[in-house]
């Protein structure tokens, strides 16, 4: 079982994801026009979002109380960490909304199971449901199965007015992310 600071820090020794090539062709594609479902109740189309955004996307957030989806669920490179992923967006989102840039929490979880993570953590951001892979079949967006089902690998891009710029794949650790995008956007 899964308790609040299992979810919250990384364990040491955690394996480390290697570049597939599976994120090569992002840098420069355009954003499609997939409207998802978000945790504010809206749905958004990335590619319609004017100005800077930040998506970034993880496999799954945990719960407390709760198991892995699979015992070995840390030995699978780049798994663990999706909690601490989001907190740092949200311990940096005040940050990002200074340079004005929208932030997009992003996973292929139904909308109530985010839901619920949004409001457990206080995330200040929509976090997106791609339950039904449309995001992430026309973005060809890293992906890996795990217990039947199609979880995305971690991932963060910039893009701005519908075109993604920058890229940050694979991602490792997971809870240094927010700062390495932050770093880029001030650059």
């Amino acid at each position: 079982m899964m308790d609040e600071r299992s979810l919250t820090t990384l364990p040491a020794g955690l394996p480390v994801p290697v570049d597939d090539g599976a994120a090569a062709h992002l840098t420069g594609a355009l954003l499609p026009h997939v409207a998802l479902r978000a945790t504010d109740g809206s749905d958004v189309d990335l590619a319609a979002v004017p100005g800077t955004v930040v998506v970034f996307a993880y496999p799954r957030t945990g719960r407390p109380g709760e198991p892995s989806l699979v015992d070995d669920w840390d030995a699978i490179p780049g798994a663990r960490g999706c909690t601490p992923h989001t907190s740092a967006f949200r311990d940096l989102h005040a940050e990002f909304g200074a340079l004005g840039a929208r932030v997009f929490g992003l996973s292929t979880q139904d909308y109530a199971y985010q839901r619920e993570m949004v409001e457990r953590l206080h995330v200040p951001f929509p976090v997106l449901s791609d339950a039904a892979l449309e995001l992430t079949r026309v973005l060809r967006l890293p992906t890996f199965e795990v217990a039947g089902q199609t979880l995305l690998k971690r991932i963060a891009w910039i893009a701005r007015d519908g075109a993604i710029e920058r890229v940050f794949y694979p991602v490792f650790p997971p809870d240094r992310n927010a700062a390495d995008v932050l770093a880029a956007l001030r650059a």
